[in-house]
């Protein structure tokens, strides 16, 4: 079988997993929302100081929130079969726009911690299999146990205070430089620099996972007998750990990395919320706090499909690393 017909395969059979998958999401998500106390009517009419009766009235009657839990379930399921995540009461604009806004930041800052999680990981956890047993593993172990245990807002307020507040290096929040119009090279280590510090607080927990991944991963595939074989074939240490070692150790690594894209999606509340940055993790945020649950239904929904999309990306990678993993 080839390998385009192999990958056709994959993604049907993820398209007909992901429909009943995502609409079950959907629903879960829709009821439990529902248990939650107050409405966007509550929340604007306590911001606006006051409210009549007849106001809230006409307020949950223009979103269509008087309606029956059964109707309203069933206009929003009638919306997303036209392609649309409805209206946001709060901000007033379609959800798809404002989730649009802010996408790209969040996926932005999630690659690049993903990125940076990874490569510190491999560097760490190799480094750990290399002087297995002997200091440098040993002090490894202990730097990546402080970062699984340290929780990240904590690492992100204690960056701040390094970097922004002591050494005053790199800003403390936000995307860029507001009103400053650069571009080229400019424009780009402008938002390199805000960048850095969410990043590093997204990524720190997952680097000690990595790490550890790596170390155990690569200890057991040293063990094996083709690695052996290399060996007596007279490859040089560095090659055997490149090709054979680390190749093969990368399955585990990559199949944890698919799991933890809705995990970075959770913490990346957090994070954009101590940064200011402008995401989805800051306006799901907001919306639980404005209680504007049309908007929240549209990320997780969203966050839902792009965990499935990391995840039949996993299984195409695995065939990649390792021809011996056919996709059915």
């Amino acid at each position: 079988m080839s390998t385009l017909t192999r990958i056709g395969r994959t993604f049907r059979r993820t398209a007909i997993q992901a429909v009943p998958t995502v609409l079950g999401i959907v629903v879960l998500n829709f009821f439990l929302l529902q248990l939650a106390p107050g409405d966007a009517a509550d929340v604007m009419a306590g911001e606006a100081g006051s409210a009549t009766v007849e106001t809230m009235a006409a307020l949950r009657q223009r979103f269509g929130l008087d309606n029956p839990l059964l109707v309203q379930l069933f206009n929003y399921l009638y919306n997303l079969a036209h392609f649309s995540l409805g209206f946001s009461p709060r901000y007033g604009m379609p959800v798809a726009d404002l989730i649009g806004q802010r996408l790209p930041g969040t996926l932005l800052l999630m690659a690049v911690a993903l990125t940076i999680a990874i490569a510190l990981g491999l560097v760490l956890g190799s480094l750990m299999a290399v002087f297995s047993g002997r200091l440098p593993d040993r002090l490894l172990s202990v730097v990546s146990l402080l970062f699984y245990s340290i929780p990240g807002f904590w690492i992100g307020l204690m960056l701040i205070v390094l970097f922004s507040v002591k050494l005053g290096w790199l800003p403390s929040g936000g995307s860029g430089t507001i009103g400053s119009n650069l571009t080229g090279l400019a424009g780009l280590w402008d938002k390199v620099r805000y960048m850095i510090l969410p990043a590093l607080s997204l990524a720190l927990f997952y680097v000690a996972i990595y790490a550890r991944l790596t170390r155990a991963a690569m200890l057991e595939v040293q063990s094996q007998d083709y690695v052996r074989t290399a060996a007596a074939k007279g490859l040089s240490p560095t090659v055997i750990t490149i090709r054979h070692v680390l190749r093969n150790a990368l399955i585990p690594i990559t199949t944890m990395a698919g799991m933890h894209v809705g995990g970075m999606l959770g913490g990346a509340v957090v994070v954009e919320t101590v940064y200011s940055w402008p995401g989805l993790g800051r306006l799901a945020f907001e919306a639980v706090m404005g209680r504007d649950f049309t908007v929240l239904l549209g990320i997780l929904l969203l966050s839902s499909l792009l965990v499935i999309v990391a995840n039949a990306t996993v299984d195409l990678l695995h065939a990649w690393l390792d021809p011996r993993i056919g996709v059915r």
